[in-house]
């Protein structure tokens, strides 16, 4: 098993994940919190945050950003859209860190790169969908070296054998729910092409439409491979 004691995952269903650095940083990945209806109750209440990161501009990824954001002042990483468009809500700082695909950025000892993902990035904004910019991944390397993938939602694509290829990967997470992300199919292309041997599924079970399931992906990648199937709430 290849996840690092020293690093806490907890999963707060759908796409959003709160992690416990190396260093005991704060970082909430896809602020879909108050308003995601599979998240604990006791989990919808952020109260401190360091760092917070945002893959694309979708509802169930960004709903609850502005309002963490005011109330805990963490710094951001965005594409620069997104960045210009938490500014536009009065979050303070909110393009600082915004950047774009292939950078990479230090912040409070945690290495940051944005990477591809396939998908689109629409923001609602009452009854407008405004530009997002694109959707995207991140590798996220910790103090202490462990690596993952957050793929944020997107369908597999040949470019993230490059992706491994630039980084020793740990971990992978990926969607595999289907119909709007990739499935189990699709993501056991995924994992192939990463060569990773942990992966951690996500945003399944949500809603009816997202019917992939961990096992389905574990028995299309191997025993070679460990898929774990986790519970929102869940800490690993």
């Amino acid at each position: 098993m290849t996840l690092n004691p020293d690093l806490k995952f907890t999963w707060l269903g759908h796409g959003t994940w709160q992690i416990r650095s190396a260093a005991g940083k704060k970082v909430l990945i896809d602020p879909w919190v108050m308003n995601n209806p599979v998240c604990p109750p006791a989990l919808k209440e952020v109260s401190e945050l360091d760092l917070m990161l945002i893959t694309h501009g979708h509802f169930d990824h960004i709903w609850d950003a502005v309002e963490i954001a005011q109330r805990t002042r963490p710094r951001i990483v965005s594409i620069f859209e997104i960045g210009q468009f938490l500014a536009s809500k009065g979050v303070a700082g909110a393009g600082d860190l915004a950047m774009n695909k292939g950078g990479t950025q230090i912040v409070d000892g945690i290495r940051v790169t944005m990477v591809h993902a396939d998908h689109s990035c629409g923001i609602r904004d009452g009854d407008q969908i405004l530009y997002g910019g694109e959707a995207c991944g991140y590798v996220i390397e910790f103090e202490n070296g462990f690596t993952v993938y957050f793929a944020g939602d997107t369908d597999v694509f040949g470019d993230m054998s490059l992706i491994a290829s630039l980084d020793r990967l740990d971990a992978a997470f990926l969607p595999i729910g289907g119909h709007f992300t990739m499935g189990p199919q699709r993501a056991a292309r995924a994992v192939e092409l990463l060569g990773v041997k942990t992966v951690v599924p996500m945003h399944f079970g949500t809603f009816p439409a997202l019917a992939g399931t961990p096992a389905e992906l574990a028995k299309l990648v191997g025993e070679q491979v460990q898929v774990l199937d986790p519970k929102p709430g869940d800490t690993i």
